[in-house]
């Protein structure tokens, strides 16, 4: 139990071997570039195994969704849309960008888009049910990387740390609070929340934060 409460505790992302001194390094090390390669890339392949499961959408994506229905836009236009407009809520909390910021809209996208086609497409229930939570774990390890790389959080990642940092409320609860509340908002708005997504709402703020913990454990000198 006191396990538990020390990873749910986290509030600022560990500093580690392959973090960078900055997210606004003009020169970042070498290394801190590589993990944020390899931790967007298993980022992005465990949103393809979700987008696979046929079992509902990531909460954000519901969001843009409900936009594109309301202002009648593309879907691709309302999620560059809802991107830009979390990294305005950057500004009060004084969350700094960095070259990972940006490079996540490209190899995220880049991923899901070549693995997708190689994923299995459920139909039954305890496929679809398993193959959420597999993608949730994979988006978890994916995302605790490339976070500890400092080399700039994304849009939504950075929203929860910055609130996290400013608040000093664990970064897992700041996660629920914002995914939940997106779903809501977004199905409100006519975007379609299925199981996984209320999964993903639930899981994805505690997994990324677990995996976190379990690095900074092994890893932290």
């Amino acid at each position: 139990m006191k396990s538990i409460k020390r990873i749910f505790s986290l509030t600022s992302v560990p500093n580690l071997f392959w973090s960078a001194p900055t997210p606004l390094s003009i020169k970042p090390p070498l290394l801190s570039v590589l993990f944020l390669f390899i931790g967007l890339s298993i980022f992005g392949f465990g949103h393809a195994i979700l987008f696979g499961s046929n079992f509902g959408v990531s909460p954000w994506m519901v969001l843009a969704q409900g936009l594109a229905i309301q202002f009648e836009i593309g879907i691709g236009l309302s999620i560059i849309v809802v991107s830009f407009g979390v990294l305005l809520f950057w500004i009060p909390l004084k969350e700094k960008p960095g070259i990972g910021t940006f490079i996540n809209f490209f190899v995220v996208a880049a991923v899901i888009e070549m693995t997708l086609p190689y994923i299995p497409y459920q139909t039954d229930i305890p496929l679809k049910l398993f193959q959420v939570f597999l993608g949730i774990l994979i988006i978890g390890i994916g995302g605790s990387i490339y976070l500890i790389a400092n080399l700039g959080p994304g849009p939504r990642d950075g929203l929860m740390t910055g609130i996290s940092k400013k608040t000093k409320i664990p970064m897992a609860y700041v996660r629920n609070a914002l995914e939940i509340s997106v779903v809501i908002i977004g199905w409100s708005l006519g975007g379609t929340a299925g199981v996984g997504t209320l999964i993903f709402a639930i899981m994805i703020g505690p997994a990324i934060v677990a995996y976190m913990y379990l690095m900074k454990t092994i890893f932290e000198k």
